[in-house]
Formats: C-alpha cells, structure tokens, sequence
C-alpha cells in the first residue's frame, strides 16, 4: 500500500470513529418507477434520535469511456440533453440498461455505437457518484486505448437525440483546457478526462483493471 493509501485510510478510520450514529431507513415509498430509474421517499434516523423524510433517485449506474488514441487525442462527443436545454460535450457513455452486461462490455458496447470505435484495451480511470445528495447513480469511467473503427457495415444506427451527435478528437491537455474553462460540464467527462491527464503524467501506474470491484 503506498503512503498515500495509508493516509486516506487513516483519515477514514478516523472519520468513521468520529461519527458513531448509524443511518436507518424507518419506512420506504415508492413514488414513481421507470425503466432507468425509480423515486422513493424515505424516512431516515437521524442524530439526537428523530427522523427525517429524504426523497431520492435510485438509478440503474452508468459508463463512461475516455478514449485516447496513439497521438495523444481523446474523441469528445457533442449531443443535446434536454434537461439543460442545450448541447453539451462529453465523452461516449450509456446506461446500465442490459440485463446481465457486465461493465466492460457495457463500455466497449457505448464506444462502438456513440464512437464507432473499438479498443484493444480498456482500463478503470475513476468511479464517481454524479449526485449523491438524492442519487445512488454511480458512473465507471475507462481508459480505452488501441482504438480501430468499427467496419463501416457493422455501425450504430444512432436515432432521436443521437442522430445529430457530433463526433471529434482532441488532444488530451486541450480538453482538460476547456474542463477548467467551463467548456465541458458533464460530471463524467469533467471527471474522466482529468482522471485521464493525471494517469497519464504517472505512466498509466494509477489505472486500475478493468474488472476492478465498484466503491461500496
């Protein structure tokens, strides 16, 4: 373990003999279900002995892939998000939607139909809760690398918000540059393509493998 983990799991320790009080859920009701997402009201203990409602969004998770090429580029995509009314940069990603996928594939499926790409080599960046104060939504972002196209015959036949989905390739540094200008937004790509600068400049030794377990 290095010095750093050490420290952080200290901190941790210490953290969790500090707060000794244990979050209960008194009683639970379902307020909406849809197919990527359900609203739930809870009644949570809290502190000092009463409770308290919390209304929150249990989500079905996420991927997300930063894909570098062998010059250094990342591929960002530009798409429209409704809830924001506008278009946003981002990487290619998708939802946990398929019964038994495992997150792997899940990402190497959302390359291939946002990017029309593949990857010989895909590996864990970061986890990132997008929203903890009323989500359980947690995104996996990757590093993909080794990247071909997908054959022309074989492509995604992008539909509804996709189908006016941009497609472009940046350096590295150049994206991380719009990150910290306000130019990219998206939660996962911010997250990702920071990740990502970060890997690199260590040579690629904080990366973890693709099948590494999710935070719990």
């Amino acid at each position: 373990m290095s010095e750093r983990s050490e420290r952080a799991n200290g901190h941790s320790s210490a953290a969790r003999s500090a707060v000794e009080h244990r979050y209960e859920v008194r009683s639970r009701e379902e307020r909406y279900r849809g197919r990527i997402f359900t609203v739930v009201s809870e009644e949570v203990t809290m502190p000092g002995g009463g409770t308290a409602a919390r209304d929150l969004v249990r989500h079905v998770g996420a991927v997300a892939v930063v894909a570098l090429d062998d010059v250094g580029q990342v591929v960002l995509i530009r798409q429209y998000r409704h809830p924001v009314g506008r278009h946003l940069w981002e990487l290619p990603a998708g939802l946990m939607d398929v019964s038994g996928e495992e997150l792997p594939a899940a990402a190497l499926r959302e390359l291939a139909e946002e990017a029309d790409l593949t990857a010989g080599r895909i590996d864990v960046l970061v986890d990132l809760h997008s929203s903890p104060g009323f989500t359980n939504e947690l995104v996996r972002v990757y590093l993909a690398r080794d990247l071909a196209d997908v054959p022309a015959g074989e492509r995604h036949d992008r539909r509804d918000e996709e189908a006016d989905l941009q497609v472009v390739r940046i350096d590295l540094d150049e994206a991380v540059g719009m990150v910290l200008a306000g130019e990219i937004t998206n939660a996962s790509a911010v997250a990702g393509l920071l990740a990502a600068a970060r890997a690199r400049d260590a040579g690629w030794s904080v990366l973890r493998p693709a099948d590494a377990p999710l935070p719990r």
